[in-house]
C-alpha cells in the first residue's frame, strides 16, 4: 500500500513525493523505542497482575482463616497495595500509548504539510487536482499508519506472553529416572531403595532426606512413625518419585496408589471421586464402602454417592474427605498403598475400624506403606520404620523396637500416658469391675451408631414434608451454577461506568475534544481545495505562504486535540477500572462465609483476573471509539451534504438497512461472548485442582485423563470464541457490500451532473470523503457490537460488587470494654443454626453456660455440630435463634473485629501464607522480636527457626507447603500463645502431631492458659480426659453435660461408651 500511495504521489506532485515517503518514514521509525518500552511496561504490568493474583488466590483459600483471626481488613490492604503497583505500571503504559496515539492522529497532517512545503519551495505548481488526489492518497495512507501503533503494542504483548510461556516451559522438570520400574516377575520386592539421599532443594547443603536404605517385600505392611518435621511425608514423595533424588537407586515394582494427608477432593460427585476414572463396578463398590465406613454418611445425603462436593470438598467433614480418599485408593486395586497419616482425622472408632477393614482386610494381600502417629496402628505392622532428621534411626518389628530402647518407647511412652489418664478416669469411677463382660455387648452398640456428618450436611433425612418435593438433584447442590446475565446489557451498566469518576464530568470534554479535531481536519482540507487554483493557468486566490501557514496551524491544532482527548481518556478509564476494582475487592472480602462456601474461587478470580484487565486496558478506549467514529461520519456526512445532497437519498436506507443488521447480529455476539466468558471459570478451576492434587493424579497414572479433561474445558471456551468470530466476519462482509454500493451511487451521481452545477474542487473533496465513507459506517457498527462483549465485563464485575456483607467489623455505639472478656463465662440461650436457608438447622435448641476460667471438652461423633458451635461463637455462620453472651456481652451486637480479636482458635486446618515466620505469626505487627522468639520456644519450633539463615525472614512458601503439616499446626498454636485472649477454642488442634508433641502441646497450653476459658473439640479422648466439664454432642443436640467424672459413673452415658472404645483400641499396651 505505501509503495502504491507513493507513486501516486510521484504521478501528481514529482519529485514532491519523496519528502512525503521520508516523513512517513521517519514517523514509522518512532515507533522502534516506543514499542521497545511498551513491551517493557507490558512484563511489569504482567508480573505485578501475577503477584496481585497470588496473593488473590491465597487469601481467597484461606478466607476463613483471616475472618476468624480478624485479619481481613490486613489481607485486604495487602492486596490494595499489590493493584496499587499494578495500578502504578499501567498509568505509564497508558501515558505511553496515549503519546503513540498523538504521533500517529498528528501523522497525516504532519506529512502533508511536509510535502505541501517541499512541493512550494521546489516551485511545483498546486492545483486543486493534485491537492486533492494528494490529500486523498494521504488518508489512504492514514489508515496503515493509525493501525501501526495497536498492532505494535498487540505485538509487544504477544512477544512478553510467549517469552513468559517459553520460560515456563524450560523450567525444571521432574526427572523420568527418579525410579526404576521393575517387572513384577522379576522381584520378590515391591520398594527397595539403595543408599538414597533426597532433597526438595537441588542448591542445598542437606538433603531433607539421607541414607535411606529399605527393601519391603511383597504384602509387607510397613509403619513410619516419628516426630513432628521428621521427613515421614517426604519418604513416601521418594517412593512417588515426586522428590528430586541426588544419589542412590529407588525401584518399584508394581503401580501405587496414594493418600495424601490433606485430603485432595475434586468438585463432581461422590462417586466420580472414589471411581477417580475406573468403570463402576457395583458389587466391588459397596463392599469398599463398607470397609470405609461410609455407608452411614451416604445414607445422609439427600442424592446419596451422587450428592455434589463444594469446591475442595468443603461441605465435607476432614473425616469423610479422608475416607473417600482411602475408598478412591481402595478402589484403584493397585499393588503397593502409601497412606500419608489418613487416621488422624478421623475419630477414634472410624480410625480402628477402617485400620481393621481396610488395611487388614480388603488390602491385607498388597504392600503398604503407612506414615502415622497412633501408636495403636503399630503393633500390626510387619516393619517399623523410626524417623528423626530425615533419617531411618531405626526398624524392626514393635515388640524388637520396644527392648532395644533408644527412641522409640518416648513415642510409645507419650502415648500410653495419656491411655493411662483414660484409664485412671474409668477405674476412678468404679466401672472396672464390671467391664469385661460389657466389652463384648458393646460391640455391636458401636457398629450401630456410626458416624453420621459434619458442617453443611447436604441434608439430613428427617425434613420436613414440603422440602422433599423440591425435586433430588436442587437439595443435594451445593454451588450454584454461575449466574449469566441475560438479554441486552442495561442502561445503568453503561450509566455506572460512565459516571464512576467525577460523576461522568470528563465524557463531554473528551466528547468536545474528538469532535474539534475533527472540525479542524474537515476545515483545512477544505481550506487547500477552496484555495488552490482549479488548473495552473488560473491565479491563485491566495498566497502560497499563507495558504500553507494556515494549513499547518490547522493541523496543528487538530493534534493537540487528539493528544488531549487521549490523555484524558486513558486517564479516565484507568480511575474508573480502579474504582470498580476496590469496590469489588471490599465486597469480596466482606461477603459472609456462605458466599465462598458455595462460589468456587475460579469464578472469583475469573472477575479480578480477565475481567479487570478488560476494563484497565480496553473497554475505556472501545466506548471512546464509539463516540469517536459517530463524530467522523457526522464530519464526512456534513462534508458530503455540502456538495452532493441527493447522497442522502440513498444514505438514509443504508444507515437503516445498517442498523437492522446490527440488532440481528448483536444477541447472537452477546450471547457467544457471554458464554465464552463462563466457561473460563471451569477451565481455572480445573487447573487449580488438578495442581493441587498433582501427587495423587501422577501417582494413579491419571495424567492423560486430567489433560484431556483440561483441553475439552478449553474446546468448551473456544467454540462459542470462534462462532463470535465467524459471527463478526459475516457482519463485516455485509456492510463493506453495502459501503462499495453507497461509494459508487455518489461517483455516477457527482459525474452525471451537468457541468458548472458544482464547483469541481469541492466535489472532489467530496469523493475522497466519500472513499472512507464504507469503512467508517462498519466501523461504527463493529465498535458498538465489540463494546457491548466488552461490557459484559463491567456487568460481571458489578453483580459482584452487590454482594450482601457480613456485620460491621465495628458497632461505635456497643464497644466492648478493653478488659473483655476478663472472666470468659459463656452463656447460650435457645441457638439454632443452619448453613442456608433451604438447609435443615445443624445445631437445634442448644442452651448451657459454660462457667468462666474452666477447661470444658467437646466430644461428639464426626457431624454431631462440634464445629458448627464454633463457627457460630465466631459469628462466622449467624445463629437463627437463641444469643450466646461472653461476660454479659451478646456477641450479635458488637462488631465482628471487636469480637473475633479479643478470641484465640486454633482451626482444624492449620494456614500458613506466603512470606515470612514472622509474617505469619504476627501480620499486623503488633509484637517485638523477643516476645515472637519466646513464643516459638514454647511451641518446638525455635530450634528449627534458628538452624535457618534467615531466622525470623525464614521463607514460608505458598500455603506453607515447605513446612509439614505437623509444624504448621505448631505455628497456629504460635499464634494463639502471642495473642493470649482469655477464651480459647482448639478445634481438633493437635490431630496431625505425634503423641510426644501433643503432650509437650497440652502441657504448654495447662501452664500458659490455666487461667482462661478453653473449649477444646477433640476426637481423640485422651485430650479432653483432664477437663473440668465435658460437652457430648450427637446429632446436633448437647446429650449430656457434666464433669468427667460423674458422667463415667453412669456406664450407659456416651461418654462412657467413647472412653471404653479408646481403651479397647489400646489395650494393647
Amino acid at each position: 500500500l505505501l509503495s502504491l500511495a507513493v507513486y501516486v504521489l510521484y504521478l501528481n506532485l514529482g519529485t514532491g513525493a519523496w519528502a512525503g515517503l521520508a516523513a512517513t518514514l521517519v514517523i514509522m521509525a518512532c515507533n522502534i523505542p516506543l514499542t521497545r518500552l511498551q513491551k517493557r511496561l507490558q512484563s511489569q504490568i504482567m508480573a505485578a497482575k501475577d503477584n496481585r493474583m497470588k496473593a488473590t488466590t491465597e487469601v481467597l483459600r484461606s478466607m476463613k482463616i483471616l475472618k476468624l483471626q480478624a485479619w481481613d481488613t490486613e489481607y485486604l490492604q495487602k492486596l490494595e497495595a499489590l493493584r496499587m503497583e499494578e495500578h502504578n505500571w499501567l498509568w505509564k503504559s497508558v501515558r505511553l500509548t496515549a503519546l503513540t496515539t498523538f504521533i500517529f492522529w498528528g501523522s497525516p497532517a504532519f506529512i502533508s504539510s511536509i510535502t505541501f512545503g517541499t512541493c512550494i519551495l521546489m516551485g511545483i505548481p498546486l492545483t486543486a487536482g493534485t491537492v486533492l488526489s494528494a490529500l486523498a492518497t494521504f488518508r489512504m495512507l492514514q489508515d496503515p499508519i493509525f493501525t501501526l501503533p495497536d498492532l505494535l503494542s498487540v505485538f509487544a504483548q504477544g512477544k512478553v506472553s510467549a517469552d513468559r510461556v517459553a520460560q515456563y516451559l524450560q523450567e525444571e522438570e521432574l526427572k523420568d529416572d527418579a525410579i526404576t520400574e521393575v517387572s513384577r516377575s522379576d522381584t520378590d520386592y515391591d520398594v527397595e531403595i539403595d543408599h538414597g539421599a533426597f532433597s526438595w532443594e537441588l542448591e542445598t547443603t542437606s538433603p531433607t532426606i539421607t541414607d535411606v536404605n529399605l527393601k519391603v517385600k511383597r504384602g509387607m505392611k510397613v509403619a513410619i512413625c516419628g516426630m513432628v518435621g521428621s521427613g515421614k511425608s517426604s519418604l513416601l514423595s521418594c517412593i512417588l518419585g515426586e522428590m528430586p533424588k541426588l544419589a542412590g537407586t529407588v525401584r518399584v515394582s508394581g503401580s501405587r496408589a496414594y493418600v495424601p494427608q490433606t485430603a485432595w477432593i475434586l468438585s463432581g460427585n461422590i462417586r466420580d471421586n472414589i471411581l477417580f476414572g475406573n468403570p463402576y463396578d457395583k458389587e466391588k463398590y459397596e463392599k469398599i464402602i463398607q470397609a470405609c465406613a461410609l455407608t452411614k454418611d451416604l445414607e445422609l445425603f439427600a442424592n446419596g454417592d451422587l450428592t455434589e462436593i463444594g469446591e475442595r470438598g468443603i461441605n465435607m467433614s476432614g473425616g469423610q474427605k479422608q475416607r473417600i480418599q482411602i475408598a478412591r485408593s481402595v478402589y484403584e486395586d493397585a499393588d503397593i498403598y502409601l497412606f500419608d497419616d489418613p487416621f488422624s482425622a478421623v475419630d477414634a472408632h472410624t480410625g480402628a475400624q477402617l485400620f481393621k477393614d481396610c488395611l487388614m482386610g480388603l488390602l491385607k494381600d498388597k504392600t503398604i506403606l503407612y506414615v502415622t502417629h497412633q501408636v495403636e496402628f503399630l503393633p500390626a505392622a510387619d516393619l517399623i520404620l523410626v524417623m528423626q532428621d530425615g533419617k531411618i534411626v531405626q526398624k524392626g518389628r514393635f515388640d524388637d523396637l520396644l527392648k532395644q530402647n533408644i527412641g522409640f518407647e518416648a513415642i510409645v511412652g507419650a502415648h500410653s500416658q495419656a491411655i493411662d489418664s483414660v484409664i485412671n478416669a474409668e477405674s476412678s469411677s468404679r466401672i472396672l469391675s464390671t467391664e469385661s463382660q460389657k466389652l463384648a455387648d458393646s460391640d455391636d452398640e458401636f457398629e450401630r451408631e456410626n458416624d453420621t456428618d459434619d458442617q453443611v450436611q447436604g441434608i439430613i433425612k428427617q425434613e420436613s414434608e414440603h422440602d422433599v418435593s423440591q425435586g433430588v438433584n436442587e437439595k443435594g447442590r451445593l454451588t450454584q451454577e454461575e449466574e449469566r446475565e441475560k438479554g441486552g446489557i442495561g442502561k445503568t451498566v453503561y450509566w455506572a461506568y460512565l459516571t464512576a469518576v467525577h460523576g461522568g464530568a470528563l465524557a463531554p470534554v473528551i466528547v468536545a475534544a474528538q469532535s474539534f479535531f475533527q472540525i479542524f481536519q474537515v476545515a483545512s482540507n477544505y481550506w487547500m481545495a477552496w484555495a488552490c487554483p482549479p488548473t495552473s493557468a488560473t491565479t491563485p486566490r491566495v498566497g502560497l505562504g499563507l495558504l500553507l501557514s494556515v494549513y499547518i496551524m490547522l493541523s496543528i491544532g487538530s493534534a493537540l486535540c487528539v493528544f488531549g482527548r487521549s490523555i484524558l481518556l486513558s486517564l479516565v478509564g484507568l480511575l474508573t477500572a480502579e474504582k470498580f476494582f476496590k469496590n469489588m475487592l471490599h465486597c469480596i472480602l466482606r461477603a459472609p462465609m456462605s458466599f465462598f462456601d458455595s462460589t468456587p474461587t475460579g469464578r472469583i478470580l475469573n472477575r479480578v483476573s480477565s475481567d479487570q484487565s478488560v476494563l484497565d486496558l480496553e473497554i475505556a478506549s472501545k466506548l471512546g471509539w464509539c463516540a469517536f467514529s459517530v463524530i467522523q461520519i457526522l464530519g464526512t456526512i456534513g462534508v458530503m451534504s455540502q456538495v452532493a445532497w441527493p447522497v442522502f437519498a440513498i444514505f438514509i436506507p443504508v444507515t437503516a438497512i445498517c442498523y437492522a443488521f446490527q440488532r440481528y447480529y448483536i444477541p447472537t455476539a452477546r450471547e457467544l461472548a457471554r458464554l465464552s466468558q463462563i466457561q473460563r471459570a471451569p477451565i481455572l478451576h480445573h487447573f487449580a485442582e488438578s495442581l493441587t492434587g498433582a501427587a495423587s493424579i501422577r501417582a494413579y497414572g491419571q495424567k492423560d485423563r486430567f489433560s484431556k479433561a483440561n483441553i475439552s474445558l478449553v474446546n468448551n471456551h473456544s467454540r462459542p470464541w470462534f462462532h463470535n468470530i465467524s459471527a463478526v466476519e459475516w457482519l463485516c462482509f455485509r456492510l463493506n457490500m453495502l459501503s462499495n454500493f453507497v461509494f459508487a451511487f455518489s461517483l455516477t451521481l457527482l459525474v452525471s451532473l451537468p457541468e458548472g452545477f458544482i464547483n469541481p474542487s469541492i466535489a472532489g473533496l467530496a469523493v475522497t470523503y466519500a472513499l472512507n465513507l464504507n469503512g467508517q459506517l462498519s466501523s461504527i457498527t463493529w465498535n458498538i457490537c465489540n463494546t457491548e462483549n466488552k461490557m459484559i465485563s463491567v456487568e460481571r464485575i458489578m453483580q459482584y460488587s452487590r454482594i450482601p456483607s457480613e456485620a460491621p467489623l465495628i458497632v461505635d455505639d456497643h464497644r466492648p470494654p478493653n478488659s473483655w472478656p476478663k472472666d470468659g463465662t459463656i452463656n447460650i440461650r435457645n441457638l439454632e443454626v443452619r448453613y442456608a436457608e433451604h438447609l435443615p438447622s445443624v445445631l437445634r435448641n442448644i442452651s448451657c453456660t459454660i462457667p468462666g476460667r474452666k477447661k470444658v471438652g467437646i466430644v461428639g461423633r464426626t457431624g454431631s455440630g462440634k464445629s458448627t458451635l464454633i463457627q457460630a461463637l465466631f459469628r462466622i455462620v449467624e445463629p437463627r435463634v437463641g444469643t450466646i453472651e461472653i461476660d454479659d456481652v451478646d456477641l450479635s451486637k458488637i462488631g465482628l473485629h471487636d469480637l473475633r480479636g479479643r478470641l484465640s482458635i486454633i482451626p482444624q486446618d492449620p494456614t500458613m501464607f506466603e512470606g515470612t515466620v514472622r509474617g505469619n505469626l504476627d501480620p499486623l505487627n503488633e509484637y517485638s522480636d523477643q516476645h515472637i522468639w519466646e513464643t516459638l520456644d514454647k511451641c518446638q519450633l525455635g530450634d528449627i527457626v534458628r538452624q535457618s539463615p534467615k531466622k525470623l525472614d525464614s521463607t514460608v512458601v505458598e500455603n506453607g507447603e515447605n513446612w509439614s503439616v505437623g509444624q504448621r499446626q505448631l505455628f497456629c498454636l504460635g499464634r494463639v500463645l502471642l495473642k493470649r485472649s482469655n477464651v480459647l477454642v482448639l478445634d481438633e488442634a493437635t490431630a496431625s502431631v505425634d503423641s510426644s508433641t501433643d503432650a509437650i502441646i497440652q502441657q504448654t497450653l495447662r501452664e500458659e492458659f490455666g487461667d482462661c476459658t478453653v473449649l477444646t473439640v477433640a476426637h481423640r479422648i485422651h485430650t479432653v480426659i483432664d477437663s473440668d466439664l465435658i460437652l457430648v454432642f450427637s446429632e446436633g443436640r448437647i446429650i449430656e453435660y457434666d464433669t468427667p467424672s460423674r458422667l463415667l459413673e453412669d456406664e450407659n452415658s456416651e461418654f462412657s461408651r467413647l472412653i471404653k472404645e479408646y481403651s479397647r483400641r489400646s489395650k494393647g499396651f
